[in-house]
């Protein structure tokens, strides 16, 4: 089985990259400060979401798929530094060589990666190559939007067309899986100040195994499974869930049972 590594970033506003952008605003708090910058977006924009190269990734939410089972996680502990988690990303990618999947990551998770990633100098060589250390990366590599090592199912199921976009909690929740619990992106920075880290981790968690769920349902329409093959591995995500005695996961369960 090629190693299947499935995920999702949570991010907030960069403060000290918005200290360092408008020095006008170098004595205010980073609430303060970030505060002024969504106000000023909001006012320029109409929204108040900031530039891919401000959003500071506070989670990287993953789910692992190989031959010893699965796994969902999010990396790192609540407090580590924004570029120990992108370094474990890009060391997990190094290690394996799994597939990628992800939803809109290609709009957003991954360049923000690409971003933060610029800025902490994390060095990526497996992610980044295409084709100049290992010739196969050259016809299938992580960068081209039309290959395989990274599938982007909401690109991919859209045609590559932005105007046939679907929300993840939409799709999820009509191919009978729970969808969101309790929180959207659009609320990570306000849980975030109020201390809920482990809230947002646990939301984080929750969206990559909608997205590892859909994924298993778009190889069941491709052909890759076999519809007992497709059941075995929804089985197995349940087996696992409810095998732990998390919160957020006795809600997912809970919430599955009942859709």
């Amino acid at each position: 089985m090629i190693p299947t590594l499935v995920f999702d970033l949570e991010t907030i506003p960069d403060a000290e990259g918005l200290r360092r952008l408008n020095p006008q605003w170098a004595a205010y708090s980073d609430t303060d400060l970030i505060e002024e910058a969504l106000a000023a977006r909001r006012e320029s924009h109409g929204n108040d979401f900031l530039p891919l190269h401000l959003q500071k990734i506070a989670v990287i939410g993953c789910v692992f798929r190989d031959d010893q089972g699965f796994r969902v996680r999010t990396l790192g502990q609540a407090d580590d530094a924004e570029a120990v988690l992108i370094n474990s990303f890009f060391k997990t990618i190094g290690h394996y060589t799994p597939i990628l999947v992800s939803w809109n990551g290609s709009g957003f998770d991954l360049p923000v990666l690409h971003y933060r990633s610029l800025i902490h100098s994390v060095v990526a060589a497996r992610y980044w190559d295409a084709g100049e250390d290992d010739r196969d990366f050259k016809f299938n590599n992580y960068l081209n939007r039309y290959h395989n090592r990274h599938v982007d199912l909401m690109d991919v199921l859209a045609k590559f067309n932005g105007r046939a976009n679907a929300p993840l909690d939409d799709l999820a929740k009509l191919c009978g899986f729970p969808g969101k619990l309790g929180m959207d992106g659009s609320q990570v920075w306000k849980a975030w100040q109020a201390g809920q880290r482990d809230e947002i981790r646990a939301y984080c968690e929750t969206d990559v195994v909608n997205t590892w769920l859909v994924y298993c349902r778009y190889r069941l329409i491709k052909g890759e499974l076999d519809a007992p093959a497709y059941e075995a591995e929804v089985q197995l995500v349940r087996d696992t869930l409810s095998a732990s005695d998390a919160v957020h996961w006795k809600e997912y369960m809970t919430a599955w049972d009942h859709v």
